[in-house]
């Protein structure tokens, strides 16, 4: 009688690679900021406003991730669940970004939501900031509003590119406590896992 089948090695690890991966994508950046120079002589606050930032980055990695059931062990309603508290997550982070550089710099951010912000970086930031709200005020009323659930993921997709595009230029346009690789690994890593999930669902098809 042949005894139990076993998985092929290489897909008993592919699991664990692809939580090492996502582990090291947002450990690394954290990391090697932590001991960034620019981080000198910089106040408290702008500090974890600055490392709000990164996490509010991280998260995003984790959104798609979470939503599309790519992460081993966390797919199905596990997954859609963690999906919307790490929403919850990315909206608290955003705050503490925003308001830890007001009040290290209030003149600065509000050119910035003005956008009138001589730095590029400024206006895709709050774009992407907008496109968040966006899309925590439509969960919120998504029912009250009474949006189908297609018209919803439809949205929500569209929204999350957004926040992913934006996100990533504010990212790599800034020259600050990041570590230039790994912040390049990150956004990569956020913009492709996103655009993996949007075209997988399908949403734009027409329905025969």
């Amino acid at each position: 009688m042949p005894g139990p089948m076993r998985r092929p090695p290489e897909r008993a690890l592919r699991p664990l690679l692809i939580w090492m991966a996502v582990v090291l994508l947002i450990l690394l950046p954290l990391a090697l900021a932590a001991f960034s120079p620019l981080l000198q002589w910089r106040q408290p606050v702008y500090i974890a406003a600055g490392f709000a930032g990164i996490i509010a980055m991280s998260l995003l990695l984790l959104q798609p991730l979470l939503a599309g059931g790519l992460l081993p062990g966390l797919d199905g309603p596990r997954g859609r669940r963690l999906h919307r508290w790490t929403g919850a997550c990315l909206v608290t982070a955003l705050f503490l970004h925003v308001a830890g550089l007001f009040v290290t710099s209030p003149p600065d951010v509000i050119d910035a939501l003005l956008f009138r912000s001589p730095t590029p970086f400024s206006a895709w930031g709050v774009i992407a900031m907008a496109a968040v709200l966006a899309t925590t005020l439509l969960a919120v009323l998504r029912r009250r509003l009474r949006v189908s659930p297609r018209t919803w993921r439809r949205a929500h997709v569209v929204l999350a590119l957004v926040i992913v595009i934006g996100s990533a230029v504010h990212a790599l346009l800034i020259e600050g406590t990041m570590e230039w690789v790994t912040k390049v690994g990150l956004c990569l890593a956020v913009v492709g896992a996103t655009a993996k999930v949007a075209v997988g669902l399908r949403l734009w098809r027409r329905q025969v």
